[in-house]
């Protein structure tokens, strides 16, 4: 088998297994590796702390599979539908149903299967390998990485997740892609706590999704009222890139927003135990933080939005942890402060 039947077939193999776009690039050490040992360094990484491991095996692909010849990268788009999701706060529409992890993988495996019966020996990923995966991606075509850092696609926008195939076969690779950000900066603007400093420049500690889901600890006070309604990530540098204009919502419906996410009010969380929290998001991407951490992220939101109708639960609440005890009481003195009385 020829490198450009390869490259034909995977992507046949691809397209049947609902993928939206394939693409190829040789393996090699990553263009940005030494931007990224500098950011690790410099503790960008913060509670992440994988990213602080295995530096040389996520640098070059071929550290992590012997006789790596190719990168398969590959993209799903995940955009529900605005009107599914009207509540008193905010979730990153990533997490507003199954947790995609478990969907691509599956299909991943597939995938693998196949380039098997090609001869090829693969490792697959879905942010879960040390791959620096969107250098992969641009070097592919599928897409180049934006000011905000985030993946940029032609025809799905800033929508959609990676995934990739470390593979020995070798496997025609396909022209990069150029940037197509130009002069604009509208995510560099978008970002409520000026978690960008400058084009494809991220301080990962400061940005709300890294706080709201990644952060173990209290959310700094600096951020509490940049983060808003928002209880789990967010989604304004993705939302504010003019490329979604040509973003259509997603075909796969387990990708939609579930209902039972977003018909409750911000204060009905606090109630739930630990039985209810894991009812309620199971399969979701959401209880992999745990309900202490949800809950924490939602007496935030609480404070910045909440009325004198939440201020007994959040009384209930403080008793719980220490961590609780303290969002608690912040939130409830904020509502205080806006004239909320008990």
């Amino acid at each position: 088998m020829t490198p450009a039947i390869a490259n034909a077939n995977v992507k046949f193999v691809a397209r049947q297994l609902g993928f939206d776009d394939c693409r190829i690039s040789v393996a090699a050490r990553a263009p940005h590796a030494d931007d990224y040992l500098k950011w690790v360094e410099a503790g960008h990484a913060g509670d992440m702390g994988w990213l602080e491991r295995n530096t040389d095996r996520r640098c070059d692909p071929r550290e992590v599979l012997d006789g790596c010849q190719s990168v398969v990268s590959l993209a799903l788009n995940y955009l529900p539908s605005k009107d599914q999701a009207r509540s008193d706060y905010r979730i990153a529409r990533y997490s507003w149903n199954d947790d995609y992890h478990d969907l691509i993988e599956d299909r991943l495996k597939d995938l693998d299967l196949a380039m098997a019966d090609m001869g090829g020996q693969q490792r697959y990923y879905v942010d879960t390998g040390p791959v620096l995966e969107r250098d992969f991606a641009s070097a592919s075509g599928l897409g180049w990485n934006g000011k905000s850092t985030v993946q940029i696609h032609r025809k799905l926008g800033t929508w959609f997740f990676l995934a990739e195939l470390l593979t020995t076969l070798k496997i025609e690779p396909d022209a990069p892609s150029k940037d197509h950000c130009g002069k604009c900066t509208a995510c560099i603007t978008a970002c409520p706590t000026h978690a960008i400093t400058g084009p494809r420049k991220m301080t990962a500690t400061r940005c709300i999704s890294y706080l709201t889901i990644e952060h173990k600890g209290a959310i700094p006070l600096e951020f509490r009222k940049a983060i808003g309604d928002r209880i789990y990530g967010c989604d304004d540098c993705l939302d504010a890139c003019p490329w979604n204009r040509f973003a259509k919502v997603a075909r796969e419906t387990r990708l939609h927003a579930r209902g039972e996410i977003f018909e409750h009010k911000l204060g009905d969380f606090l109630k739930m135990n630990v039985e209810d929290f894991r009812g309620v998001f199971a399969k979701s991407p959401i209880k992999r933080i745990k309900r202490e951490r949800f809950l924490r992220n939602v007496c935030v939101a609480l404070g910045n939005t909440g009325t004198k109708e939440d201020l007994s639960i959040l009384q209930e609440v403080r008793k719980e942890s220490e961590m609780l005890n303290e969002h608690a009481s912040w939130a409830i003195n904020e509502i205080k402060n806006r004239g909320c009385p008990d």
